[in-house]
């Protein structure tokens, strides 16, 4: 397994000194945003990890490499590849490793690859879930499968707002993956804060956090933990409005065919456009986020250990 890893001077220094590290999704460079924003916010998204005293670790996989933090120059080359890049979910890693291709890491791919490296905390937008229409299409992401056996704290902005909230929950409340929330008790819909659900447990400070997370990983529990972080207020969208952008968006998808690894990108691509470019402005103010309480969360699990 350690073949495949090869950590950045950055990382591997924080790993050496026992100083805290964030994982960070690369699929949310290649597929969640155009570029160049891209790349400035991925950039901008380290260093707000940097500034609350941790270490980023922002994972790809390049030239046969899981990459364990990337240079300016990697993150330039999957901002610039976009959406040529291949989006790697667990049942990926092996092709695009063997193959050598570009690869970017989703949510459960990431989790993977921060477990292999012993990273406790990764930073995200927002999880995938289960779709809606599920019962037809079975479309339900393997990020669910993956936080119900990999013990990675995932910090989100909740489920991205496409998909069936209610069910995503239910799901994760089968699979035993407790759903924290920080800063109110309704579980955010990422571009929104309000879902009409509610979370399992609102503990807003990182020092609570990270002991609810020892406690259920000392037990024996194997599962990831979900901590829900509600989009800064100024940024958030209204449910009502964002719903019905959503609702065209997903008929446009509907109509062009479009399924699989294609519909997340796709109706981010759309909700964009029929927001007049808010969405994508709500999207980086979420992710820089939940990169300060990541790394806030890693700094506690890191004096608790």
């Amino acid at each position: 397994m350690q073949s495949y890893l090869e950590f950045s001077e950055e990382v591997q220094q924080a790993r050496q000194q026992g100083r805290p590290v964030v994982a960070l999704e690369s699929t949310i460079i290649s597929h969640g945003m155009p570029y160049p924003q891209n790349v400035q916010t991925a950039r901008e998204v380290e260093a707000v990890v940097r500034a609350h005293g941790a270490t980023p670790a922002t994972i790809a996989i390049l030239n046969g490499k899981i990459k364990i933090g990337l240079s300016g120059a990697e993150l330039e080359l999957l901002g610039r590849t976009g959406q040529d890049a291949h989006k790697v979910s667990r049942r990926d890693m092996p092709y695009v490793l063997t193959q050598g291709k570009v690869g970017a890491t989703t949510v459960a791919a990431t989790m993977i690859c921060a477990r292999m490296a012993g990273i406790e905390v990764f930073v995200t937008g927002g999880i995938g879930g289960v779709h809606r229409g599920a019962a037809q299409s079975f479309d339900i992401s393997a990020d669910l499968q993956e936080l119900a056996r990999t013990p990675v704290a995932v910090v989100c902005a909740g489920a991205k707002s496409i998909l069936d909230l209610g069910l995503t929950l239910e799901y994760l409340e089968t699979h035993g993956v407790p759903v924290l929330t920080i800063g109110q008790e309704e579980f955010p819909a990422f571009f929104s804060r309000e879902s009409g659900f509610k979370g399992d447990f609102r503990l807003d400070a990182a020092e609570q956090q990270a002991a609810f997370i020892r406690c259920q990983w000392q037990l024996g529990m194997p599962a990831g933990v979900v901590l829900a972080n509600p989009v800064p207020q100024e940024y958030a969208l209204a449910r009502e409005q964002i719903e019905g952008v959503i609702a065209q968006a997903l008929q446009e998808a509907d109509a062009a065919g479009v399924s699989g690894k294609q519909v997340t990108p796709f109706l981010l691509a759309k909700i964009e456009q029929l927001s007049g470019g808010r969405s994508l402005e709500t999207n980086i103010a979420l992710v820089k986020a939940n990169a300060q309480a990541g790394a806030r969360l890693a700094c506690a699990l890191a004096a608790q250990s």
